[in-house]
């Protein structure tokens, strides 16, 4: 595990020794919609896909809603072995849910209208009082993230490497970029479940934080004023997991690639070692304006890979792309290190030469103008093992 220091200066602030002893662990959460394999719109069959999938239980579970189900890897040490695991649990969510007339869409929102009233995960009270406290804010449950978990890191040392990452949020936001149509139109925007998550008032880019007793104190302010019932929504981009002793990338869409999936673990858990790295060497960490860090987040989901991007630490206008070949330089010799560098950097082209899962869409919807389109191709990148 990862071992830091708990020295404490006068000011609260907490200065880090880490010496990792073991190789980073990585583990990935993944969110599908429950599609109608006729209509392709989105259908209440959780329980009933997760009671035919039930061969393994503890990693896969319900979601907010029940058209959503969700995926949980176990903790691997390799890329190689993450991308075993993610197939082989697509695959058998994916036999369950033909099973019941369904079929999985890796996409962040069901691009058609959700119809009738919304279908919670109602034997849950938690769920009824969200909805109860938050209103319409629950329609964005509707959608569907890629959450990535690294450890193994206590607190005190996922908060400080919180702190150093924070400025490649936006890229990763880019990178993953694969929600163009919400409500059945095009909103403009390459990630708008980015923009439609940020309305949750627990949401967006995570504080630096001046200290781990910092951190709680933002947790408790949350909770104490109502933005959040539990520490479960606790919902920023990037946040030291309430559960397991990992830090937790919750920026990403969900997309239906398995080895962008891999991509999204590659660069998180290199970013988690440089962060250390640096930490170990004592370097300073660059000044960072939240208002630019702010800004930097809403260019990434507007304009995805294809466009251009704000550097978070000057605000200058770049082009995306550059942006997240910067990322790849600045982690190389971690994933190097890790053995991740070749299918990192080869996957990294491909969505260059490519385009972004929000580039696809488009052009999926371009050729008629016909979102069943748009659907037809998610569902079959999704299935495409």
């Amino acid at each position: 595990m990862i071992e830091p220091g708990n020295s404490t200066t006068s000011t609260g602030t907490t200065q880090n020794t880490v010496r990792p002893t073991v190789p980073l662990t990585v583990g990935v959460e993944e969110e599908f919609l429950l599609v109608d394999v006729r209509t392709l719109r989105v259908v209440p069959a959780a329980p009933q896909v997760l009671a035919t999938a039930a061969g393994l239980p503890g990693e896969m579970h319900p979601e907010g809603t029940r058209y959503q189900v969700e995926i949980s890897t176990p903790v691997a040490d390799s890329a190689a072995s993450l991308r075993a695991e993610l197939l082989t649990l697509r695959r058998t969510l994916g036999r369950a849910a033909r099973a019941h007339g369904c079929r999985l869409l890796a996409a962040p929102s069901p691009v058609l209208a959700v119809e009738g009233p919304l279908h919670l995960t109602d034997d849950e009270p938690r769920q009824r009082e969200q909805h109860r406290r938050f209103g319409a804010l629950t329609d964005t449950l509707v959608s569907c993230g890629r959450h990535v978990h690294i450890g193994t890191l206590d607190v005190d040392t996922a908060v400080a490497v919180s702190n150093r990452i924070r400025p490649w949020l936006p890229t990763l936001i880019a990178l993953a970029a694969n929600s163009p149509f919400w409500g059945g139109r095009d909103t403009g925007h390459s990630s708008w479940r980015a923009m439609a998550w940020s309305g949750w008032p627990s949401a967006g880019p995570p504080p630096h934080f001046t200290s781990t007793a910092h951190f709680r104190r933002s947790v408790q302010t949350l909770l104490g004023s109502g933005a959040a019932l539990d520490t479960k929504m606790v919902y920023w981009d990037l946040r030291p997991s309430g559960h397991w002793p990992t830090l937790e990338f919750r920026a990403p869409d969900m997309s239906p690639s398995v080895d962008s999936a891999v991509l999204q673990a590659e660069l998180a858990r290199a970013l988690v070692a440089t962060a250390l790295r640096e930490i170990r060497e004592q370097r300073p960490e660059p000044a960072l304006r939240d208002d630019v860090l702010r800004l930097a987040r809403w260019r990434a989901a507007h304009d995805g890979l294809e466009g251009f991007g704000l550097d978070p630490y000057t605000g200058t206008e770049l082009p995306a792309a550059d942006l997240a070949e910067a990322l790849l330089d600045l982690v190389a010799p971690e994933l190097a290190a890790a053995g991740d560098l070749d299918h990192a950097a080869k996957t990294l082209a491909g969505l260059l030469r490519d385009g972004s899962g929000a580039h696809r869409q488009r052009a999926a919807y371009a050729r008629r103008q016909d979102l069943t389109d748009v659907l037809r191709h998610l569902v079959d990148e999704t299935e495409d093992f």
